[in-house]
């Protein structure tokens, strides 16, 4: 298993940082060949299960997650969400932490993530999840102009 770990400091607030990093429908329309197929219970929660979908066409694969922890960020503390991924395919787990910047002025929002994927070493793996997934958060807590 190969791991990673981003870290943003942004001017948003940590729920409004917390809201858009947790935006499961967002974040799978910003990665390439994926969709969010599924979501059960809606809003999300602990034992929230949802699927996305990567692939083109017929050849592709599901990865299934489910959160099992789910604390937003209140007051002075750090929100923490951890998605445990099932998939036959992609294996492993994240964890997503927003806490107010030390200055009170923003968020510090830190994405930590274990993947593996059968086959693939794990170098290639951490290569490409920092890059995708960096690109992908930076576009979530991106201020709307």
């Amino acid at each position: 298993m190969t791991a990673f770990r981003l870290e943003r400091t942004v001017a948003a607030a940590p729920a409004e940082a917390w809201r858009r990093v947790t935006d499961w429908r967002a974040h799978a329309a910003l990665m390439p060949w994926t969709a969010l197929t599924s979501m059960v219970p809606e809003p999300p929660g602990p034992g929230t299960v949802f699927v996305v979908r990567t692939g083109v066409g017929r050849a592709g694969f599901d990865d299934p997650m489910e959160i099992v922890e789910w604390s937003p960020p209140g007051g002075a503390g750090t929100g923490r969400c951890r998605l445990a991924k099932r998939g036959r395919v992609v294996r492993g787990w994240a964890v997503v932490e927003v806490r107010p910047e030390e200055s009170g002025s923003g968020s510090v929002v830190v994405w930590t993530e274990e993947l593996r994927l059968p086959g693939v070493p794990d170098r290639p793996v951490a290569w490409v999840g920092r890059a995708l997934f960096g690109r992908a958060l930076d576009a979530l807590l991106r201020d709307p102009e």
